[in-house]
C-alpha cells in the first residue's frame, strides 16, 4: 500500500506543480523546469518506496521489461491517474478562489490542431508524443537499470523530462504522461478532454517502443 500511495503524491505533486506553472508562469522553460524539477525532487522523496514511476507509461515499460507485476501495473496506474485527478482538482479550486477570469479555463491541458500552440494536426501529436515518450522512457529504463547511477538518476531523468518538454510544449504542451494528461483534461473544458485520447494512446506507444529498443539494444549487457 505504501507504494500506491507514494506514487500517488509523486503523480500530484508532478502534475500541480507542471500545470500550476502552465497557469502561473506560461513561459515555455518555466514550465519545462518545473516538470524537471518535481521528478528530481519526487525521484529522491519516494524512489526508495515505489520506484518513482508516476507515469501509467513509464510502470508500462516497466512491465513489459518484467520490473514490474501485473497487480502492481494496475495498482500504480490507478494511484498515479487518482493523484494527477486531485491535482488537477486542486488547481480548479484555486483559480475559483482568484478574480482572474477565464484564467484557469485551461490547466495546461494537452492538444493538437486549434489546442496546439504551433496549430499542429492530430497526425503530428501522435508522431511527437511517441518519440518524445519513447527517449524519455528509454532513458529512464537505461540509467535505473546501472547501479553505477542509482546516484544521480533521478538527476538524469529530471533532466530529459525538461528537455523533451523544451521541445514538445508548443507542439502539444507535452504529455508522455497520460496520468497527468487525464488529470489536467477533466478540469480543461470538452475540447481538452476530446482530444486526450491521444495523449493516453501515444505515451503507451512510446513506452512499448522504448521497452523493445532497451530489451534489444541491452540484451547484451543483461
Amino acid at each position: 500500500m505504501k507504494k500506491y500511495i507514494a506514487e500517488f503524491i509523486g503523480t500530484f505533486v508532478l502534475t500541480f506543480m507542471g500545470c500550476g506553472a502552465a497557469i502561473f508562469a506560461g513561459d515555455v522553460f518555466t514550465i519545462a523546469a518545473a516538470f524537471g524539477l518535481s521528478i528530481v525532487a519526487m525521484a529522491y522523496s519516494i524512489g526508495n518506496i515505489s520506484g518513482c514511476h508516476i507515469n501509467p507509461a513509464v510502470s508500462f515499460a516497466m512491465f513489459l521489461n518484467k520490473k514490474l507485476s501485473q497487480d502492481d501495473l494496475i495498482f500504480y496506474v490507478i494511484a498515479q491517474i487518482a493523484g494527477a485527478i486531485i491535482a488537477g482538482a486542486t488547481l480548479k479550486v484555486i483559480g475559483a478562489m482568484t478574480d482572474i477570469s477565464g484564467a484557469f479555463d485551461n490547466i495546461g491541458a494537452n492538444g493538437y490542431d486549434k489546442m496546439s500552440a504551433m496549430k499542429l494536426n492530430a497526425g503530428g501529436a501522435l508522431i511527437v508524443e511517441v518519440i518524445l515518450t519513447c527517449i524519455f522512457v528509454y532513458v529512464i529504463l537505461s540509467v535505473t537499470s546501472k547501479p553505477e547511477y542509482s546516484n544521480i538518476a533521478g538527476i538524469i531523468i529530471g533532466l530529459t523530462l525538461t528537455f523533451v518538454h523544451i521541445v514538445g510544449i508548443r507542439l502539444t504542451g507535452t504529455s508522455v504522461n497520460p496520468a497527468r494528461s487525464i488529470g489536467a483534461a477533466l478540469f480543461s473544458g470538452t475540447d481538452a478532454l476530446a482530444q486526450v485520447w491521444l495523449f493516453i494512446v501515444a505515451p503507451i506507444a512510446g513506452a512499448a517502443a522504448a521497452a523493445y529498443l532497451f530489451k534489444f539494444l541491452h540484451s547484451d549487457a543483461q
